[in-house]
């Protein structure tokens, strides 16, 4: 298959397709290397972007998708009204962005910084897709470790857990400050591999 050819067979399936598609599938349906297929990635990507097309690639570690470019949303809007998607509570985001700070991490260290209960926030996300269970702490009761998944990273369009903004003084000082979600002697390397977190 030639070098264009695979563009474009990449390109048709995330048309077809409308939702992620993982890029392990894609490689497969292409045979292409590992090697290969982040070159191919990577050159797609730099070539949406330099002719600012009216679609996108949104490309995470898991998976690719075709969205529409934000550059144009106003002109989009002219035309249709958009559904409005389902809106996150505060208590939510509150538990969402402790989650994705801290990951991996338990409900009682969420609890320890939000200084509340988080059941019914923890269980909405799970509902909507935003985090998983990542494995089990090392320690009595074996709780559960929770992260974010692949669909937080769409829907709050980053890439990666690196591209979440930094956080102000005084929030790294009320995360800081609460008990470590991760002791050393917490059996969890699988559960911090799995969640993409940088070394």
């Amino acid at each position: 298959m030639e070098y264009n050819e695979r563009f474009g067979a990449i390109e048709c399936i995330l048309f077809v397709s409308g939702d992620p598609v993982p890029i392990i599938e894609l490689q497969r349906a292409i045979g292409v290397t590992d090697i290969e297929m982040e070159h191919i990635i990577r050159s797609m990507d730099e070539l949406y972007k330099k002719e600012k097309r009216g679609v996108q690639l949104f490309i995470t570690p898991e998976t690719m998708q075709l969205v529409s470019n934000k550059e144009y949303a106003k002109y989009v809007e002219e035309l249709v009204q958009p559904v409005q998607a389902k809106s996150f509570s505060q208590a939510m985001l509150e538990t969402l962005s402790v989650i994705a700070y801290r990951q991996p991490v338990t409900r009682a260290d969420i609890e320890a910084v939000r200084g509340v209960r988080c059941e019914y926030a923890v269980s909405q996300l799970m509902k909507m897709g935003m985090i998983r269970e990542l494995g089990r702490k090392n320690v009595v009761g074996r709780p559960m470790l929770l992260g974010t998944t692949d669909a937080f990273l769409r829907h709050f369009g980053i890439r990666s857990l690196n591209e979440l903004p930094s956080l102000g003084s005084s929030e790294n000082a009320e995360i800081a400050g609460a008990e470590e979600a991760v002791p050393a002697d917490t059996d969890i390397e699988t559960a911090e591999a799995e969640a993409g977190l940088p070394a």
